[in-house]
């Protein structure tokens, strides 16, 4: 399956509580996106909370689209990636 990079701007900052709340709502994108067969992998966040970059996998990059926009989640770009690893080189 096809990896991707998903960048995303919160205006207001990403504000998910560190709580069972918080947990709850990362349960529910992950419930949602397995209806397009998308599988969130796991995201970084910018310091100031304003940027992500999510690691996904998915079939497309409108399936992607579509979950996102049934998280009510913003996408800047989508772009697919392949790893480089440096242990390789060992």
């Amino acid at each position: 399956m096809p990896r991707y990079i998903v960048e995303r701007t919160f205006g207001d900052g990403l504000h998910i509580p560190v709580d069972a709340a918080g947990a709850q709502i990362c349960l529910t994108v992950v419930d949602r996106n397995a209806d397009e067969g998308v599988t969130w992998v796991h995201s970084y966040v910018s310091d100031d909370k304003s940027k992500t970059f999510c690691v996904y996998d998915a079939p497309s990059p409108e399936a992607i689209r579509k979950t996102a926009g049934k998280n009510s989640l913003p996408v800047d770009t989508i772009t697919q990636v392949s790893v480089l690893d440096p242990y390789f080189y060992r």
